[in-house]
């Protein structure tokens, strides 16, 4: 385990399962890492919710209030420096970010897409899976740059498609693995174990 917690930033949209699960993660001793902030561009978010119940720091930017999708990075930016947050997750975050934030946190951000990239990014990624028919979909963790859903791969976790699945009933499976992913992946990132050559990330084998 690192000496010292990583200091973690999410950025997130919605319910929040996925940071329910670093946050669970984190209580039991298996994430070494500490939530510092929550930033949300939905005023009324679930995850914000969540976090307070944790006695984590939470904050709402709302897009409209600036004029500029870098503009509004920058604010972000500014409060995730303010946090001296090291690693920025993506957990449910619907914004394609610019590179007012990626630049100052290049190789520094991971996000957990519901599907087996490169096939099916962006939204409604399980409907996408079921209307093309594959057999095979899931989920990426992955690191991000200026382009969605594109960063190289981190780790990967499938799940079976079933013939009477509908878009809700295999989002459920994928967010099982989602849970169980993001945490494992993140450790590896405290563990400084990921190394990243081109688009290839490699894992590092544990001293």
């Amino acid at each position: 385990m690192p000496e010292k917690p990583l200091t973690l930033g999410i950025l997130a949209s919605g319910c929040g399962t996925n940071v329910q699960a670093l946050i669970d993660a984190i209580e039991i001793g298996a994430l070494s890492a500490r939530i510092a902030v929550i930033v949300s561009n939905k005023e009324n978010a679930p995850v914000l919710e969540r976090a307070k119940k944790h006695g984590i720091p939470t904050f709402f930017y709302d897009p409209k209030a600036v004029d500029s999708r870098e503009a509004y990075d920058g604010l972000l930016c500014e409060t995730l420096q303010k946090h001296q947050v090291e690693l920025l997750v993506l957990a449910g975050y619907m914004r394609l970010l610019t590179k007012v934030l990626v630049a100052p946190f290049r190789e520094r951000i991971i996000n957990i897409h519901p599907s087996l990239l490169p096939a099916f990014p962006g939204l409604h990624a399980h409907k996408q899976a079921i209307d093309y028919g594959v057999k095979m979909s899931g989920c990426t963790v992955h690191f991000v740059d200026e382009k969605m859903d594109h960063g190289p791969v981190i780790a990967q976790a499938s799940v079976p498609v079933k013939e009477d699945d509908t878009a809700s009933s295999l989002a459920d499976r994928i967010l099982q693995e989602e849970h169980r992913l993001f945490p494992k992946v993140i450790q590896w990132y405290a563990e400084k174990r990921l190394s990243i050559e081109g688009r290839r990330v490699l894992l590092v084998p544990e001293s």
